[in-house]
């Protein structure tokens, strides 16, 4: 199993971070290790003195793949849910200084937090599925599907000319604006639609 992760998804997180809008998605991977699940507390890292998250929709892939075509990508997931792509902004900020790989600051245990999975036919408008998190009872991020650069279908033809897709893929398809630090004691509650998909601490 896979975890695949989409980069610069959103302009207004695009402009947050002051980075270029992509020509094509960009994507990182995280191991298997990485998943944190069934709402369990997330223990902050010794490593880090600055731990940002990042709300996402994730996909689940549900049939292997190759070369799909972007109009066939749609028969390759019937679930969604929301995870939270866990960064160690400051050992990110020293890789990008050196010009060197993100894995360190994004590929750590437990660094991707997600969901209770629902059927997408379960959802009001595939093109608009709305979500947010909150940190504390404040609403911290807010998002649309059809704000992103890159639709999932999209991304799952991308990637899939570059890499087979197996059943069980996650691909965490990028966050929009508000991504922030969290600190021990906090607790970070999701929401796709009107459904609480993640409610976990911070330890």
């Amino acid at each position: 199993m896979k975890i695949i992760c989409i980069g610069r998804n959103y302009i207004d997180h695009i402009n947050e971070m002051q980075s270029a809008k992509p020509k094509e998605p960009i994507f990182f991977l995280k191991p298997d290790t990485a998943l944190l699940k069934d709402n369990s507390p997330l223990y902050y890292p010794r490593f880090t003195k600055n731990l940002h998250y990042e709300l996402e929709l994730v996909v689940k892939i549900s049939k292997n793949g190759k070369t799909i075509q972007p109009q066939f990508a749609h028969k390759y997931y019937q679930e969604i849910t929301l995870g939270i792509d866990f960064t160690a902004r400051d050992l990110q900020e020293q890789c990008k200084v050196k010009g060197l790989p993100w894995e360190i600051a994004k590929s750590f245990d437990h660094s991707a937090a997600v969901g209770t999975f629902v059927s997408i036919h379960q959802l009001k408008d595939n093109k608009n599925i709305r979500f947010n998190l909150k940190k504390n009872q404040e609403t911290v991020q807010e998002g649309s599907s059809n704000q992103m650069i890159f639709t999932i279908d999209e991304i799952i033809a991308y990637i899939s000319q570059f890499m087979t897709l197996k059943t069980g893929d996650l691909i965490f398809t990028g966050t929009p604006a508000g991504v922030g630090p969290v600190n021990i004691g906090d607790r970070l509650i999701a929401t796709l639609e009107d459904k609480e998909l993640l409610n976990f601490e911070i330890k």
